[in-house]
């Protein structure tokens, strides 16, 4: 891992600012998109974004990237090493955004257990292009069914940062996804 980049990444990792994730994300190199293809484990990188959190109480894993045409955005853990691929466009992002206070419910981890099945698909529901944003071309997944792209920079090979920019929110929700061992 770039040493410096590194560090820095564990640095965010603990908490910050919108402002200060987006200004180590700007310093960060643009990601080609042949790099990305494999699955990787995600985590948020907390900045007091609305969304902070969430996924990660909904058992998050990541995401996959199968192919450039191929991509599955929202991958989460599903009892003991099974995963699950869930459609995106069952997400009610405006409303998430809005009421987000339910969203610390406590029970809403146990109604998406049971909601899982549902909204889940073995179709790629996303795409990966070369596209601007912040001045840089770099590798992007664009969802299919929502205003959504999910913009990386490389931390290293192994390490990307992501910036979710989707309309209706003020700011990009931030994460980390790391690559997960290939398996044969």
């Amino acid at each position: 891992m770039n040493g410096a980049a590194a560090a820095r990444l564990r640095h965010v990792l603990r908490g910050t600012t919108g402002a200060a994730a987006l200004a180590f994300y700007d310093t960060l190199a643009p990601v080609h998109i042949e790099e990305m293809i494999g699955s990787w484990r995600g985590q948020d990188l907390p900045t007091g974004h609305a969304l902070d959190g969430l996924l990660e109480r909904l058992h998050w894993h990541g995401k996959r990237f199968d192919s450039p045409d191929a991509a599955h955005p929202l991958v989460f853990a599903a009892g003991g090493e099974r995963k699950v691929a869930i459609n995106p466009a069952f997400v009610p992002l405006a409303l998430v955004v809005r009421y987000r206070p339910l969203l610390r419910a406590p029970l809403l981890p146990s109604l998406f257990a049971v909601l899982r099945p549902l909204l889940s698909t073995q179709q790629p529901k996303a795409r990966l292009r070369r596209m601007e944003y912040r001045g840089v071309v770099t590798a992007t997944m664009s969802y299919d069914a929502l205003p959504i792209d999910d913009v990386f920079r490389k931390v290293d090979d192994d390490t990307l940062v992501g910036a979710m920019d989707a309309r209706g929110l003020e700011a990009p929700f931030m994460f980390v996804l790391r690559r997960e061992p290939r398996t044969t």
